[in-house]
């Protein structure tokens, strides 16, 4: 099991800075969804599934760009923040 995680965590590093940049936008619309559709008319048991299934999207999305983000990422987001802060 930690074979295959770790696949996919190196795989999901070799994706684009646009993609983890798209990949962590997409949980913004999962997040409001899945605490959105406990306004909706439909049985509680209903909504605890789309609440399951949305929020563990919006989870998959954070993680999933965060990994594909890694160390490199996050230091060109703080020296991308510091120049912007900067002027």
């Amino acid at each position: 099991m930690k074979n295959i995680l770790k696949e996919i965590k190196e795989w999901l590093s070799r994706l684009s800075f646009r993609t983890e940049v798209i990949v962590l936008v997409m949980c913004v619309p999962f997040y409001i969804l899945s605490f959105a559709q406990m306004a909706l008319p439909i049985s509680a048991g209903l909504k605890g599934v789309l609440w399951f299934i949305l929020f563990g999207a919006a989870k998959c999305c954070q993680y999933g760009g965060l990994t594909i983000l890694g160390v490199e990422g996050v230091a060109r987001l703080r020296k991308w923040w510091k120049e912007k802060r900067g002027k």
